[in-house]
């Protein structure tokens, strides 16, 4: 869902935007071109396309790269239009499959189509990711494309030739001496490069990893389910910028927007790191339509200056009412599944071969300075107080909720804080 997409999703490099999946039309077929995550296309020749369902579509797909039925869960039909010119579609992960499902699969093509997903958003930056875990998934990726590392084969060669194949390209620019060591194969090698380096040497192939990189693509997957934000929707927004100097000019930034089954992230799309990071459970919502002002997504959330505070974030997007319908089928949606995953936990299914065994919690990225650590200090909210039917602002706190749209009460943290009779109004 980024740009002016259709029905959603993530989408790939800028030349995508001016694709077309409906090469040519006659009186009664169509040659239709899907895209799969490594950008390689599947063509299909479709009889009576105006009638043809979304589902019959999934399936024909399926047929032809010869899915399991698994396939038809883990992914989904999106369509991608960035510049509102004639939609290309894709064939990508489904945002409302389960991670938990994605670790049971065996198949290697549909692990090899999550992983080269998964790939492609780490390197376009979607996902923000510390440098040592960057580094990390690169070396994995170094694995499955240059085989298992060699002390004696000129590696950083190849690293160098290739670095923007492994790391996203923001850290391939970074380093004192990276530059220096693309000049030459006999340069030393830079700090990001010697790190992908180390990390590479440290990659343990298991079981018989020469016949099959499924445990590569699991272990990939696995280190992205760290991040908070893997498998999410995402969307273009802009956001107001802190006062700043004697003349409060503010302005407002560009930032990203991700939705996923387990909460929404506001991600700074120039500076790659989370600003925002909201479990469903810790916040409330609404969005405003264009008739009524410019369209915006407001996400309301508890603060601490000291004393609790209740802050709230607007977001300003074309895209603010699919926004909020999807945080609401989300949240929907995990109050319909949890007793299934429940009675699954109970049952204990087995869970797939890979590199290494499955926590059993999902680990945290929470490192002093991490990028998926939210910068509440660089966000321009808004703290008020509702007297009768007017909003009024306050330092620092408010008497009730603005919005009703949340979880049922009891199911989540967020809680309203009541002002002090001293409240300072603003």
């Amino acid at each position: 869902m980024d740009g002016t997409e259709g029905n959603a999703g993530q989408p790939g490099p800028a030349d995508r935007s001016h694709r077309s999946s409906v090469s040519s039309m006659g009186a009664r077929a169509a040659d239709v071109l899907v895209y799969l995550a490594d950008d390689s296309v599947v063509p299909l020749a479709v009889e009576n396309l105006p009638s043809l369902s979304a589902h019959e579509l999934h399936r024909a797909i399926r047929e032809v790269l010869q899915l399991p039925d698994i396939a038809l869960d883990a992914f989904a039909l999106w369509l991608v239009s960035p510049l509102l010119d004639e939609p290309s579609l894709q064939f990508r992960r489904n945002v409302f499959f389960p991670k938990r499902r994605e670790l049971q699969i065996h198949d290697e093509e549909v692990l090899r189509l999550l992983y080269e997903e998964a790939k492609g958003n780490l390197l376009a930056a979607r996902y923000p990711c510390d440098v040592e875990d960057c580094e990390a998934l690169g070396a994995l990726v170094c694995r499955m494309q240059l085989g298992p590392y060699q002390p004696g084969q000129p590696t950083a060669c190849a690293l160098r030739e290739k670095l923007d194949s492994f790391l996203p390209a923001h850290l391939c620019k970074r380093g004192h001496g990276l530059f220096a060591a693309l000049r030459g194969r006999g340069a030393k090698a830079g700090p990001v490069e010697q790190g992908l380096l180390d990390a590479y040497r440290r990659v343990q192939d298991v079981g018989d990893s020469e016949a099959s990189l499924s445990p590569h693509y699991r272990a990939y997957l696995l280190k992205c389910h760290e991040l908070p934000f893997y498998g999410c929707a995402f969307f273009h927004g802009e956001i107001d910028k802190p006062a700043q100097g004697f003349l409060h000019r503010g302005g407002r930034k560009p930032v990203s927007v991700a939705i996923s089954l387990e909460g929404v992230h506001v991600i700074d799309s120039r500076e790659k790191h989370v600003l925002l990071g909201l479990r469903f459970q810790e916040l409330s919502w609404d969005h405003t339509s264009p008739e009524e002002e410019e369209s915006v997504l407001w996400l309301e959330f508890d603060g601490d200056h000291g004393t609790p505070v209740n802050k709230l974030l607007k977001i300003y997007s074309k895209q603010a009412e699919l926004m909020s319908s999807l945080i609401e089928y989300c949240i929907e949606l995990n109050q319909t599944s949890e007793p299934a995953a429940a009675q699954e936990s109970a049952s204990g299914p087995a869970p797939a071969p890979g590199p290494s065994p499955l926590p059993t919690r999902r680990p945290q990225l929470r490192r002093q300075g991490s990028v998926v650590c939210s910068r509440i200090q660089h966000l321009a909210t808004i703290d008020y107080v509702e007297e009768g039917e007017q909003i009024k602002r306050v330092k620092p706190k408010r008497t009730t909720s603005f919005f009703s749209r949340q979880l049922s009460l009891g199911q989540g943290s967020y809680t309203v804080v009541q002002p002090s009779d001293s409240l300072e109004q603003g």
